[in-house]
């Protein structure tokens, strides 16, 4: 069999259509009392399938993320790091972009949430509370599960009392 070079056209066509498929977006959030906020936005992108073969290529094509293995025997590709979803996951599905309206919709929104975070925005309330925003659209349906809702995060704000100085800097005089 006469497998084409990893640069291909048609290769990059394939993971994307296979990551339309078979892959997901996703934000999760975790307390984190050492956090300013006390939440931590953890950004992740993956693909599950039990043959790793297609993860492999594509592991290999993004030169990035990582392999995990579940003891049911599906393997899982997982890029988590926020500057390599922003500079190597991007633009290889802006250069082969999905063909589903769930996966386009779902991207757009997981791209914004990302520049929010590699923008550091994210670190102020107002950026945080836009990615919260904005992660109520994400996969919505059926079979969304989530640890803490939109709901959670408003509660606890109110219920801890936090540094309420501007999001900008203050000025020492």
């Amino acid at each position: 069999m006469n497998t084409p070079p990893i640069n291909s056209q048609s290769l990059g066509w394939y993971l994307s259509g296979f990551s339309d498929g078979e892959g997901s977006f996703s934000v999760s959030l975790r307390q984190r009392p050492d956090h300013k906020l006390q939440w931590q936005v953890v950004l992740t992108f993956n693909v599950a399938q039990r043959d790793v073969t297609n993860l492999l290529l594509l592991q290999k094509h993004l030169q990035c993320g990582r392999l995990q293995r579940r003891s049911d025997g599906v393997h899982y590709f997982v890029v988590t790091n926020y500057v390599e979803l922003v500079e190597k996951v991007f633009p290889f599905f802006e250069r082969f972009p999905f063909q589903s309206e769930s996966k386009t919709r779902n991207f757009a929104l997981f791209k914004q949430i990302a520049m929010i975070v590699y923008s550091g925005e994210h670190l102020a309330r107002k950026g945080f509370m836009r990615i919260i925003e904005l992660r109520e659209k994400l996969n919505e349906g059926k079979g969304r599960k989530r640890k803490y809702e939109k709901q959670d995060v408003v509660d606890d704000f109110k219920r801890i009392p936090r540094n309420h100085t501007s999001d900008k800097q203050a000025v020492l005089v």
